[in-house]
């Protein structure tokens, strides 16, 4: 694959990730759709691109992802939504990637992996970002909202954890995709009391899944095996501060100082982490 290209799709991607949190916040934050509606519609058009893209709606859904994965994924989805009723987009995107990373390099550490000096202040410098970033004060994020995002990052990472083995990620991808279609109904369901529905929440949602989460994970999967693992962790680390720069340009959100400094912790110990892995 010819570099251009392969920066291209990698760009692509990571706008494609941020772009999840900016929809998602602008969602919830300028027209009356409920979160566990916009859940739903995300999770519904997701599988649908995804199937459009590996024509799998042609093959047996059942050789393609399970249901422990689809459940998985929506506990992601959903508390990725909710978590987003009081968040910003920078501060749930940081949340989300740390999460993530996190339950990764727990599970490597479980394993077996070890870990050097300069991996552990790492660690450490990550935590006191993080605790810095959630300690009560006038810019600290709501605690509920905060936890319920560290929830969809672990369930993401749990999510990735088991789709390490896939010989083919869009194809599994999609078939857990469309597993998640049951519990998001019966989340609905629950919720119905609460539900509202608006064209242009439907219209971010419809974004969300299809081109953020379905085109997004398609890119991705694509491009990936031609990216180094540290450069693959490495770019990854961009997601957070493009939704920062979204935030601010499209929702008028005011990047703190302690989130600034909470960031640069947080974002500089997990790379020393993630790049010095073999």
């Amino acid at each position: 694959m010819h570099r251009t290209r392969i920066f291209t799709m990698t760009l692509l991607a990571m706008l494609a990730f941020a772009g999840n949190s900016l929809l998602c916040r602008l969602a919830l934050k300028t027209t009356s759709i409920d979160a566990a509606s916009f859940t739903g519609i995300r999770l519904l058009s997701g599988a649908l691109i995804l199937l459009a893209i590996t024509g799998i709606g042609r093959k047996k859904i059942s050789g393609s992802g399970d249901w422990l994965s689809a459940l998985v994924l929506f506990s992601y989805a959903a508390g990725f939504s909710f978590a987003y009723l009081k968040l910003s987009a920078a501060t749930g995107a940081l949340l989300l990637f740390v999460a993530v990373q996190a339950s990764m390099i727990g599970y490597g550490i479980y394993r077996g992996e070890r870990l050097r000096s300069l991996q552990l202040c790492g660690l450490a410098l990550a935590f006191s970002g993080l605790l810095a970033l959630l300690l009560p004060g006038l810019s600290a994020p709501p605690i509920s909202s905060a936890l319920m995002m560290m929830f969809a990052g672990i369930a993401w990472g749990i999510y990735s954890l088991r789709g390490k083995s896939a010989n083919d990620a869009i194809a599994v991808t999609a078939g857990n995709f469309l597993r998640t279609i049951p519990f998001a109904i019966l989340l609905w369901c629950l919720l119905f009391a609460n539900a509202s529905l608006d064209k242009a929440g439907i219209i971010y949602a419809i974004g969300s899944g299809a081109l953020a989460s379905g085109m997004g994970y398609a890119i991705w999967y694509t491009v990936l095996p031609a990216l180094k693992t540290s450069t693959a962790a490495t770019v990854q680390l961009s997601v957070p501060a493009i939704a920062a720069i979204g935030g601010i340009v499209l929702l008028d959100e005011h990047a703190s100082l302690r989130l600034l400094l909470a960031s640069i912790a947080i974002l500089g110990g997990i790379a020393l982490v993630v790049l010095r892995k073999k």
